[in-house]
């Protein structure tokens, strides 16, 4: 199928009670569209990274009692999965869609980026656009924008990504579910694949 764009419907997916039938509204919903835009834009993305990069929508295979609050679609540089490796993606809660990129607890990579954040926090200041946020937690659908974030804080963070063994770093662009670009799918797309390119720097930097 083709991308056009996420509705009203989709985020209210994300708030149907229970496991079982949030489950069906985002295999419903959801997952059909974030299987459409990792395919779109996963040969955008390897032209980007200069490696191929391969697309891991989320499948809430472990959940066996509290049902997900978030759903997202991951590109990664391997074939068998994201969770190890620096990777982007784009997903929702029920309030916003956010795109990001991200270096989870299980990547052996955050050490990398940890003494990127510690050792060079002025260069990452100044690359990371404004508007963007960072989280520590992918849990939590709140975050620091960067706007408010000081090089302090910037070392703080790469310190913790470092020190704390299921600490986790994410930044990107949060888009709020009634923003009207996210009903249009190429408009969208533009908006990702301009957030992916703001983002490539902090993933070479996790390498």
């Amino acid at each position: 199928m083709s991308f056009n764009g996420f509705t009203e419907q989709d985020f209210d997916a994300l708030t149907v009670p229970g496991l079982e039938p949030r489950m069906e509204a985002i295999i419903g919903h959801i997952r059909p569209k974030l299987e459409a835009l990792g395919g779109s834009l996963a040969p955008y993305l390897s032209a980007l990274c200069g490696e191929e990069m391969h697309p891991h929508v989320a499948k809430h295979a472990r959940r066996k009692v509290n049902p997900p609050i978030d759903t997202w679609v991951a590109w990664a540089g391997s074939k068998r999965g994201y969770k190890a490796l620096p990777h982007f993606e784009v997903g929702m809660f029920s309030t916003h869609l956010f795109v990001i990129f991200a270096v989870i607890y299980e990547s052996p990579n955050k050490s990398v980026f940890a003494e990127y954040m510690m050792k060079h926090a002025d260069e990452l200041k100044a690359v990371v656009p404004a508007r963007f946020y960072w989280s520590m937690d992918h849990m939590n659908p709140d975050g620091t924008p960067h706007r408010e974030t000081g090089l302090t804080e910037l070392r703080s963070m790469g310190e913790k990504l470092k020190s704390v063994k299921k600490a986790e770093i994410m930044c990107g662009l949060r888009l709020d579910r009634n923003e009207l670009i996210l009903r249009d799918g190429d408009k969208l797309t533009a908006k990702i694949e301009e957030t992916f390119r703001s983002l490539l720097p902090l993933y070479k930097a996790s390498f």
